[in-house]
């Protein structure tokens, strides 16, 4: 695909602004801004080509110029990088954009283009995912862990907080979470997005729904809308770094894989 005409855009949303970690875009690790390690690894997908960090700051901007990356400055006013996107997609002439979260360093490029093959395949899938089976108990019950369930052609039918599918039989008469016992198959749902470019900039413009504002998760618009998400299975992982303390996990993790 990539000897064709450039079709696929990723765009990495990355603003300064956070209340948990500011600045974390540029936070080092091993030498190299967090946004640099997101670019650089978004890079060596095989099916995207061209890769653009969106951000809201300037110093964001002067690092991803400083490596050699391609750099759009956005609005401040953006609730969440899907509107920051929509708003570099607009001034875009592709098919598909993928949506790369910008504080997660260690994503495979591979798991780019796994999202990606079945949206560029069937032109009828307006949007596609992630997920990966969940292995560890305490994510299963971790609201911040977001879970999702698929039906039979692997289109999402639910994302939620919650542990779902509920295991009406493993879990009866348990009074609290902290007594479940990790049940299965349960799959945690992987922030990276694929987005065909007209259906994202159509999805940027909708109302937040009563689903999506009550579970605080922005996909839940598209499926109370009736458009369907593609949602495949990864056996790759990926981290997000919420806090200053999760940069050391992400070099553990980075001495343990030697990259």
């Amino acid at each position: 695909m990539k000897d064709k005409q450039t079709s696929i855009i990723a765009i990495i949303p990355a603003r300064y602004g956070s209340t948990r970690f500011p600045g974390k875009s540029l936070a080092l690790i091993k030498g190299k801004s967090m946004i640099q390690w997101v670019y650089e690894r978004t890079k060596r997908s095989r099916l995207v080509n061209r890769v653009i960090v969106a951000t809201d700051d300037d110093r964001i901007l002067k690092a991803v110029a400083a490596f050699g990356g391609e750099g759009v400055m956005t609005s401040p006013e953006h609730a969440t990088g899907t509107d920051r996107i929509a708003e570099v997609a607009k001034n875009l002439d592709c098919t598909l954009v993928v949506n790369v979260q910008g504080d997660e360093p260690l994503i495979h490029p591979d798991m780019i283009d796994q999202a990606i093959a079945p949206i560029a395949d069937d032109a009828s899938i307006p949007m596609g995912t992630l997920c990966r089976k969940i292995e560890d108990r305490d994510e299963a019950f971790d609201p911040n862990v977001v879970k999702v369930v698929r039906d039979g052609k692997g289109f999402a039918l639910y994302f939620s907080r919650a542990p779902i599918p509920w295991d009406r039989d493993q879990w009866a008469g348990k009074n609290c979470l902290s007594d479940l016992p990790l049940a299965g198959p349960l799959y945690k749902h992987i922030g990276l997005y694929v987005y065909r470019r007209d259906f994202l900039i159509t999805f940027a413009g909708m109302p937040q729904t009563t689903l999506e504002g009550i579970e605080k998760l922005e996909q839940l618009r598209a499926l109370e809308q009736g458009y369907k998400i593609k949602v495949v299975e990864t056996r790759h992982e990926s981290f997000g770094v919420d806090i200053p303390g999760d940069l050391g996990k992400i070099l553990k993790r980075l001495d343990e894989s030697r990259e």
